[in-house]
Parts: structure tokens; sequence; C-alpha cells
């Protein structure tokens, strides 16, 4: 072989072992766990038995992507998978990472597989901005079985990564940490003399350990990074302890941070469980996603829309006031704005959430366009035709039409349409009620009509 094959050639790797994190790193990064036993939450997937585990402890897995918001341990969960098969861990970043990249790390895990038989486990971190080709780039190598992909990502991969990668991937879901997860973590540190606040001689008061479980917002990053601030700056007493009260938690974290992204799945989840809330007749729901959309920022203007919609798809002609009462609340929010538009908002919200349901106006326009777009095009009946223009009358349009005010009641028992299709049939919910009573009435005399 030639002196060029050695120079290119990597060494063999050590074998893997846990990072070493000098003191002062910060402690959510000196605490990193380093075996699934370690790991906290997650147990929908890495309990005992649960697919993950086994596919993990079994070493049969080719390609993951990790999907779940900050702080949930989707990077720390790829190093504990490459230390638990022994494999070699290379990081790439979907921020600042090439094609060129992507290529010379495949060709590196090509060599190690051929000269020493080592798996080479390929991370990429924010999968979801690398853009097509960078992600087509990946496919030929997962195929051959140079590497293994995991990738990690905040957004929905199903909409932010390529069909052919997500085809080739298992797709496992983190969720934010629970309250007693994060207690737990926070006990480690603070019993923890090597990694951790062990030699501090600190303990939290109860009040304070939920305090910042519950502020860190499922984000055990968060947490154990406050945790760190309230012990560093909490005075010892004269027994040279280190008490975290319940205000210097609250000190330590000033204002809580939502997750919340305004394009992405934070936003269209908080919506939907908005809209789902006031649909469910759940005023408390609607008001506490209404609370956490305008807490993140949202735009005003987007929630008095769906307030629009859901007043016309979700009430709709059980209480048509609920559609007054909504575009009122969208014209007044444009003029007043925050912070005055949320009372305004909450004002429609409850309105809506409370108001009696019905979607049969919203089924009976759908039902019609799909027989439009599937079916023959009805023509308009001739007496239902324009008969205003000079020559109107030869064509015989107009001709039969019967004006309703003539008759007793408004109403005359005369079909607007061919073929007696039904497509809006109302509810007994709410004023709705009173209305199919008038159109069963109605509807009856134009049965008799055509007999």
């Amino acid at each position: 072989m030639s002196d060029d094959f050695f120079a290119t050639t990597p060494p063999e790797p050590p074998r893997a072992a846990a990072a070493v994190h000098h003191a002062g790193a910060p402690l959510a990064s000196r605490m990193r766990p380093r075996t699934l036993d370690e790991y906290a939450g997650q147990q929908h997937i890495l309990a005992e038995g649960k697919l993950l585990r086994r596919a993990v402890q079994a070493d049969r897995f080719s390609s993951l992507i990790l999907y779940g918001p900050p702080g949930v341990g989707k990077t720390t969960l790829a190093h504990i998978i490459s230390q638990e098969t022994k494999s070699r861990f290379v990081t790439l970043s979907g921020v600042e990472s090439s094609v060129a990249d992507i290529r010379k790390e495949a060709e590196h895990a090509g060599q190690h597989l051929r000269l020493y038989n080592k798996t080479t486990i390929l991370f990429v971190d924010e999968i979801h901005r690398f853009n097509k080709a960078q992600q087509d780039v990946l496919l030929p190598h997962l195929e051959r079985g140079t590497l293994r992909f995991i990738g990690a990502t905040t957004h929905n991969p199903f909409f932010y990564v390529n069909s052919p990668l997500v085809s080739r991937s298992q797709v496992f879901t983190l969720e934010p940490l629970g309250i007693e997860d994060l207690e737990a973590l926070m006990d480690r540190a603070l019993r923890d003399s090597e990694r951790g606040l062990g030699a501090m001689n600190a303990r939290l008061e109860p009040d304070a350990r939920r305090h910042l479980a519950t502020i860190a917002d499922g984000d055990a990053r968060r947490c154990l990074n406050a945790l760190e601030l309230a012990v560093l700056t909490t005075p010892k007493n004269d027994a040279g302890e280190i008490i975290v009260t319940l205000a210097a938690a609250e000190d330590s974290v000033q204002q809580k941070t939502v997750v919340y992204d305004g394009d992405g799945d934070a936003h269209y989840d908080t919506a939907s469980a908005f809209i789902k809330s006031m649909r469910a007749s759940d005023p408390d729901a609607a008001i506490y996603w209404l609370a956490k959309m305008l807490h993140a920022g949202e735009d005003i203007r987007f929630i008095a829309r769906r307030i629009v919609i859901a007043a016309s798809e979700d009430v709709g002609m059980a209480d048509s006031n609920a559609l007054r009462v909504a575009v009122a609340a969208q014209q007044a929010v444009e003029t007043i704005g925050m912070p005055e538009a949320r009372i305004i908002l909450a004002h429609a919200v409850v309105y809506l959430a409370t108001a009696p349901k019905s979607n049969r106006a919203y089924l009976a326009v759908d039902a019609a366009l799909k027989d439009i777009q599937e079916g023959r095009t009805l023509p308009v009946p001739k007496h239902l035709r324009d008969a205003h223009y000079k020559g109107a009358k030869q064509f015989g349009h107009g001709e039969g039409y019967l004006y309703p005010h003539d008759f007793e009641g408004g109403f005359v028992p005369q079909r607007c349409l061919e073929g007696g299709r039904q497509y809006y049939e109302p509810t007994s919910n709410g004023l709705e009620a009173r209305i199919k009573e008038r159109l069963d009435h109605w509807r009856k005399q134009w049965e008799e009509q055509g007999k």
C-alpha cells in the first residue's frame, strides 16, 4: 500500500468511554448520564422491554431519528447508544456542516469498518436544518451499511426531514421530563461529589425543589443550570450548609421560558389544542391555551382568525351570534392591541367554548363541493334562471317561478335543485333546534308536492 493511504487512514480509536468534563463546565454538562440506567425519563421507549432499549442492548438498529423539545436528552441518548454498542461516535451540526463534511465522515466510517471492524454512529444535531441535497447524501451510505445514523430534531421529522431518510429510520418521540424526573436529577446532582454539587454541602427546601422542577418546563438542562446558580449564589449558614429557599430558587429563574416556536410544532400543536378545547366546550382549557400563546408572543391576529373560523366551523347555526362576537373581537384587537386585547380574546373564547355546537353548515358545503368535483354539474332549473333581459322569455327562463312572499308564511313548496339532494341536516342543539323544526316541516311539503 502507498504512504498516502496510511497518511489518510485514521488511526484506530480507543474504546468509547464516558466524556470527561472539566470543573468549569455547567452542571448540566457534568451530570450528563453515562448509561441507560442513569438516563432520566422517556420510559415509554427506554423502560425494560421497550423497543428502543431492546434494539440498543441487542445492537440491532440501523438509523434513528430522535424527535423532541430542547433539554430532554436527545444528544445524551445518542452518546449513551454509542457507548452501549461500543461504536465510534461522530457529531455533525445541521447548522454548520456541509455535504463535504458528510462525505468525509462517511469515508472515514468506511475505513474504520474495513480496517478495524468498528461501526461508526454519525450523529446529526438539528437534522431538520440540512437541506434536501445534504440529507440525500446520507442515503447511499445507510443503504450500504457504511455507518449508522442518529438524527436529533425539535421539528416534526415527517414535515422537516426528507421522506427517503424518514423511511429508512425508526422515529422515536422524546417527551418533556416530568416533575418527578427533574427532582430526581437535582437530588442526584446534590449527592454527587465527583461531577455534581455533593462537595458543597447543599440542600433544597421542598418548595424550592418543586419550584425549580416546575419552572424548568420539562427541560433538564434548564433545571440543572438553575439549581447550580441557586447553590452558587446562596451563602452558607453558621453550620456550613447551603440551604436553597424558595426565594432563592425563584431568584435563580427570573422568568419561565415557554417552549414555543412560532412556525414549528409547538405553534401548531398549541393552536390545535386551543381550537379543540373550544370545540369540546371546555372554557378552562381554551383559556389556558390562549394564555400560553399570548405569553409566548403569538400574533393576536392569528388567534383572532382562528376564533372567527371556529365560530362558523364548530358553533355554526346552533348560535349564529358566535360569529358576530368573533368578528367583533377580530376587529377590536386590530384597533386596541396588547395587552388589553387579551381581555377581548378571552371574551370571545369563553363565548365560543360555552355556546351550543353544530358543524352542519360546514359539512353541508363540503358535501356539495364533493358532489360538484366528483359528479355531473347540475344545470340551473329554468324557473330560477335570470328573466330580466330581453329575449329571456323565449328560452323559458323564469317560467313557473313562484314568488315566496306572495304566499302565507313567505314559503312555497317549490324546489330549487334537481334530484332533491339534501346537504344541510340540522342538529337539535341550541337555536338550530328551531331551524330543524321549520326545515322538517318544509321538506315534508316538498315531498308531498313531488308525489
